[in-house]
């Protein structure tokens, strides 16, 4: 990289330094912001005008770790959009932000004056809202905000259409959705969401992750030696979907089983949403089940798990206690989320109550290492959403070859539901009713990063859009792109952020 080049990319405490220096001089120190993924005229004509607001322009840029553009974004890493606006002539100072937002850059560096686009100015239709909070900050150190007027361009936009970013098929959905379904519509119905009264029901699960290097083979037997290097838990399970269903719905309320013995309810309780209301049956001669897996540090591999738990049903005292709340409570719900996994809630009298008292019963019954072939979605004699992988589906209808549409049907007629949507991982997901028909939907992400705890995350999401009378399409449409957020996070380490989501669905119908 040229020097003159380099001298211009600064770290934010560096590039403070240097402002103050500039203003005791009289300088103003004008401001922009953004990702600048791919620059382009829009953005070379953003910055002439920002600069005509005083005579030093500084630009920040999001470090890749925070962008929340989608999976496969930013197209350019940090360094090379930090050398890209640094080559600009009318660009004195670059640097890179270490924060989601600009925030934290524009109380450090003190600006004269914060410069955003003309599709700022109507602050209200910033989906993050962050707009507030940065003219805040850029108030509280003396500044003010600023809006340029121009020609705008998308660089999301320029790179789905341009740089390939998805198959030809996916364009083709992409574009006809976007036609039928305009991002207010889908943002509106969303939001209305929040309304819902909801409980899930299902098993607790920590999932633990304890990272890993590979040292190589041990000189006295067939063992791979590893060397510990770190470790991180999460709420998994029926947590994670309450998690995820919080992102969008007000009042959740969770019911699930604890152990007596390694409870875990205070790392659980720290770990659950603050609009979550948790309800706790303790497992007697039990601790709470979690899945310890050993992880190879960078590739996030899956070397080896160890499950801690009860491989059988909750006591009868403990399914009596359960089935106390539900007919207290189940009534007021909306909807009831099953999160089936299998380890001992989900006895047979509880699925019968729920079946016949629920208003509306979306469940998703999962296979694992601890009960595959046994746990299946047709031990429910009714349901109105079914939500299954494609395994699970092949299970079900105990077919390991057919195809998957017939197999989706012959399990919707088995269950008598409203829609069933089967996950295909690489191959989108196939949603069937009988009044719609199929819907066959595109993955919108290549590259996983952890696959474990986005089923859940999808599942999440359809449910309540079904229970509010979205079309399948719509529905399925957003739950693929809840997925390719989810399979970016690291298990349940976050659920998706529904402002996340919004601005991925933006970026994907430009």
């Amino acid at each position: 990289m040229d020097q003159k080049i380099l001298n211009k990319i600064k770290t934010p405490k560096a590039l403070s330094k240097v402002v103050s220096k500039l203003k005791e001089k009289g300088k103003v120190v004008v401001h922009c912001h953004g990702v600048y993924d791919l620059v382009h005229l829009g953005h070379i004509r953003h910055f002439g005008l920002a600069k005509a607001e005083g005579d030093v322009l500084v630009v920040s840029i999001t470090r890749d770790k925070f962008v929340r553009k989608g999976p496969g974004r930013p197209i350019f890493n940090e360094h090379l959009r930090a050398e890209t606006l640094a080559s600009l002539a009318m660009v004195d100072y670059v640097s890179i932000v270490d924060h989601p937002t600009a925030v934290e850059f524009i109380k450090t560096v003190k600006p004269s004056v914060y410069v955003k686009g003309s599709e700022y100015r109507a602050k209200d239709k910033d989906v993050t809202g962050k707009i507030y909070d940065e003219e805040d900050a850029v108030t509280s150190v003396g500044g003010r905000l600023a809006f340029t007027d121009d020609i705008t361009f998308s660089s999301s936009k320029i790179i789905n259409n341009v740089l390939d970013v998805f198959p030809p098929r996916t364009q083709k959905y992409l574009k006809a959705i976007g036609k039928r379904y305009p991002i207010e519509k889908i943002q509106s119905a969303i939001d209305g969401l929040k309304d819902l009264k909801v409980l899930v029901i299902g098993d607790a699960i920590v999932d633990e992750y304890h990272y890993c290097q590979p040292m190589g083979k041990s000189s006295k037997g067939e063992v791979l030696v590893n060397r510990y290097h770190s470790e991180e838990s999460f709420a998994g399970g029926a947590l994670a979907t309450a998690n995820n269903v919080a992102s969008v719905c007000e009042r959740v309320d969770l019911l699930t089983v604890l152990g007596k013995d390694n409870t875990y309810q205070s790392f659980i309780e720290d770990h659950l949403s603050p609009n979550i209301r948790p309800i706790f049956i303790e497992r007697s001669l039990s601790s709470t089940t979690v899945k310890r897996r050993y992880v190879s540090k960078g590739t996030n591999r899956k070397l080896f798990e160890i499950c801690y738990m009860e491989d059988c049903f909750i006591q009868k005292r403990e399914e009596s206690k359960v089935l106390t709340q539900l007919k207290k409570k189940i009534g007021q719900y909306d909807v009831v989320i099953v999160s089936d996994f299998g380890h001992g809630l989900m006895t047979p009298r509880i699925i019968d109550f729920i079946c016949e008292k629920a208003k509306y019963l979306a469940i998703n019954v999962q296979t694992n290492g601890a009960n595959a072939g046994f746990n299946i979605v047709t031990k429910y004699p009714r349901a109105n959403c079914v939500c299954v992988d494609e395994m699970e589906l092949r299970f079900a209808a105990q077919d390991k070859f057919g195809d998957v549409r017939g197999l989706s049907k012959q399990i919707y007629q088995e269950i008598g539901c409203d829609h069933i949507i089967a996950t295909r991982g690489p191959y989108g997901s196939l949603c069937y009713s009988k009044e719609h028909g199929y819907h066959e939907t595109p993955a919108f992400s290549n590259n996983v990063v952890d696959a474990i705890g986005a089923g859940d995350a999808f599942f999440a999401f359809v449910a309540p859009c079904f229970v509010a009378g979205m079309p399948p399409e719509l529905v399925s449409f957003i739950g693929n792109a809840v997925g390719s957020l989810a399979v970016q996070i690291v298990c349940n380490r976050q659920p998706v952020d529904s402002v996340n989501l919004i601005k991925f669905i933006m970026r994907l119908l430009k």
